[in-house]
């Protein structure tokens, strides 16, 4: 199935099931300061996250009628708007689960995996790091699991790509690189941010979508 049509499709059942809403976060605003601040959270959760909602909701209407009308023309020029607000609310929705302020590891499983992968818990780090910081301009930095090879992989993307659709990675865990998700607290400095956002990782969530992944 092309790309086009699997947004055609989910266009369609997203006009049966309603429009989509902003995921309510698992954590308040300021919980997960210092790392990243209130301001930040409310501004990149409230503000941001909530504009690719309300413009994907905006664009799939558009779609639909597009559809219905059999105007392929009008659905080719919106696909690309569709794609990227979809991008945009999936990445954020993945995002903000990826993220806790309660410690926690990898699973056995997960933390053999990278080991196996990439030489050391350490050395994925250091490397996914390295990938996320060199982004140029906004975009993303991703672990993933690759069905085909049963192996995990990183990978940078830019703008709001989504990961799946885009690369066939199943997505497991996300690094923001967009500005709006560090400047008001780490300035230009993208390093510092992308260093401290370990801290914070949310390695349940990390290693229960790995689990997912590999079981399927």
């Amino acid at each position: 199935m092309s790309f086009l049509n699997r947004n055609l499709s989910r266009t369609i059942k997203a006009a049966v099931r309603g429009k989509h809403t902003l995921p309510k976060l698992p954590y308040d605003y300021g919980a997960l300061a210092p790392i990243i601040s209130k301001d930040i959270l409310e501004v990149h959760h409230g503000k941001h996250h909530q504009t690719y909602v309300n413009n994907l909701n905006a664009v799939e209407e558009q779609m639909t009628e597009a559809h219905s009308k059999k105007d392929v023309n009008k659905v080719v020029e919106l696909s690309k708007n569709y794609a990227f607000n979809w991008g945009g609310h999936l990445n954020h929705s993945i995002y903000w689960q990826n993220l806790s302020p309660t410690k926690s590891e990898p699973s056995a499983d997960l933390k053999k995996a990278i080991e196996e992968q990439f030489s050391s818990f350490e050395q994925f780090k250091k490397d996914l790091s390295a990938l996320s910081i060199g982004v140029q301009g906004s975009g993303w930095g991703w672990l993933g699991y690759n069905k085909k090879s049963k192996k995990l992989q990183i990978l940078a993307v830019s703008n709001q790509e989504p990961l799946q659709a885009v690369t066939g990675l199943v997505p497991l865990f996300a690094i923001d690189v967009w500005e709006h998700a560090y400047y008001l607290q780490y300035k230009n400095v993208r390093a510092k941010y992308v260093e401290a956002i370990w801290d914070i990782a949310n390695w349940k969530d990390i290693s229960d979508r790995y689990a997912e992944a590999t079981c399927n």
